[in-house]
């Protein structure tokens, strides 16, 4: 016996089921023995053949779902639980991963803003047309080991400061490579290295201009290091969820029937940690342009999909030095948030309140 719908971990919205201002009332499915009395939180289920069927309210954040099940084979049980969105509204979060360059672009040219690196330019240009945010996520070296955050001055900090409403830094790994440095690696080495980036960032840019991080460098990290995580305040880590041949990859090591219904949902919740994750919708700098707005559209045509929009990039292709360098990565960015400022998209950070939405 088993609850089939929702799954353990949903994080529901009310394009769920039918929302009132104090409960969001939704279907539960479920299989059972073909002759047994179906319970579902106190209430009778209604059965077709192996299959029963109810409707419950959920009233708080978080609601535990229990089916049981009585019949000549004994007493059987199912418990899962899921979470509320209450105030779930249509919103966007940019993450800017593997970012270096800029800071030693900053460093070398001793520049009397941050913003007269022309990186930095655009993501302020474009917070002033469509009011993006970004959290930025920092290795503590460049690829060549030519520069490094504790090298980086402390000048800028009043800046940094001024601009934490629409901009902020992160942990994202130690450097780029090797790649997925931490799919094996115990708690104690990530929170070293996270906690090495978080020491450099308070002390260039200030408290304000810290975030927790909201994806680990690869999208790969042991599940028993979640709740390491959410010491360092970790609320929400965002997935690329790729399905191979061999399972699901990039996807923080959940199991294959957890990225299976993320990639069809907004949200899931870890509740041995409190994290909660989301589906990268696009990544920027491997779209083309005229493929930006038609990949967007694809990923919120269902409404269970369309709520949060989870837009990613790499900071690497604005530089032209690079071998993959993207000519027109601005203009790509610039489509998409343009997109979704005409959709009805509000800009939000991912680590406040609940994916970006008010919490309660």
């Amino acid at each position: 016996m088993r609850i089939t719908e929702p799954f353990h971990g949903a994080v529901l919205n009310h394009h769920d089921g039918q929302q009132t201002n104090d409960s969001l009332t939704i279907a539960v499915r479920g299989e059972a023995r073909l002759n047994d009395r179906v319970m579902i939180n106190g209430q009778p289920a209604t059965r077709v053949a192996n299959e029963f069927f109810a409707s419950v309210a959920l009233r708080q954040k978080e609601t535990d779902i229990v089916a049981i099940a009585d019949g000549t084979q004994g007493r059987s049980e199912h418990r899962i639980r899921v979470v509320w969105d209450r105030f779930s509204r249509r919103r966007y979060r940019v993450s800017i991963d593997d970012n270096s360059y800029f800071l030693r672009d900053i460093a070398q040219k001793n520049y009397k803003s941050l913003f007269d690196c022309f990186y930095l330019k655009i993501l302020r240009d474009l917070n002033a047309k469509y009011g993006t945010k970004y959290t930025v996520n920092l290795f503590f070296e460049t690829p060549d080991a030519d520069f490094t955050l504790d090298t980086f001055p402390d000048r800028y900090k009043g800046e940094w400061a001024d601009n934490a409403d629409w901009l902020r830094l992160t942990f994202h790994a130690w450097r780029e490579f090797p790649p997925r440095p931490y799919q094996y690696a115990n708690a104690e080495t990530l929170l070293h290295d996270l906690d090495g980036v978080a020491q450099e960032i308070h002390r260039f840019a200030g408290e304000k201009a810290w975030c927790p991080p909201t994806i680990i460098h690869w999208a790969m990290v042991q599940p028993d290091c979640f709740g390491s995580l959410a010491t360092r305040g970790v609320r929400a880590l965002s997935a690329l969820s790729i399905k191979l041949s061999g399972g699901w990859d990039l996807n923080y090591m959940l199991a294959d029937a957890q990225c299976d219904w993320l990639s069809r949902h907004e949200a899931l919740r870890d509740f041995g940690s409190g994290i909660t994750f989301s589906n990268c919708d696009i990544i920027l700098n491997a779209t083309p342009i005229e493929r930006v707005v038609p990949t967007l559209e694809a990923s919120t045509r269902s409404p269970q999909t369309s709520d949060v929009l989870d837009l990613l990039t790499h900071e690497q292709y604005f530089w032209p030095f690079y071998h993959n360098y993207v000519p027109d990565h601005a203009q790509r960015l610039d489509t998409a948030f343009a997109w979704a400022t005409e959709n009805g998209y509000e800009p939000i950070f991912f680590h406040e309140g609940l994916l970006g939405g008010k919490d309660w």
